[in-house]
């Protein structure tokens, strides 16, 4: 059964290109390690809710926009081999390396998990 890793972020909008660059650069790692399908999502409609929502969610600026990202894996044992091979590349992998491919976002207000899908519909 696949698993899902999903992941929210606040990305300044100014850095809108930097991210993308640098989630091409690095997501293709995840794939080199198992990863089935990657989606990085730009805030396009979201709404501001009156308890909770995804800007306050990842503490959103008002000069930021929402990322919603998912990595798809194959199954869960596949994803814990892949994250363990993953952050074992992360010192040396030039595309993981912050040197060479810095966040353009500030990770420490990112909220991420890992998920069993419960219901699949289509692809």
């Amino acid at each position: 059964m696949a698993y899902i890793d999903g992941f929210v972020i606040a990305v300044p909008k100014a850095n809108k290109d930097k991210f993308i660059e640098h989630a091409k650069m690095g997501d293709q790692v995840f794939m080199d390690h198992g990863a089935t399908r990657i989606l990085e999502c730009w805030q396009d409609d979201v709404s501001k809710g009156k308890q909770t929502d995804f800007f306050r969610a990842v503490e959103c600026k008002e000069d930021e926009a929402v990322v919603l990202s998912w990595i798809e894996w194959p199954d869960k044992e596949t994803r814990e081999k892949g994250m363990a091979e993953v952050m074992d590349v992360m010192k040396t992998d030039p595309r993981m390396a912050p040197e060479t491919n810095p966040m353009p976002f500030d990770g420490m207000r990112m909220i991420y998990g890992g998920f069993t899908p419960i219901v699949t519909l289509g692809e």
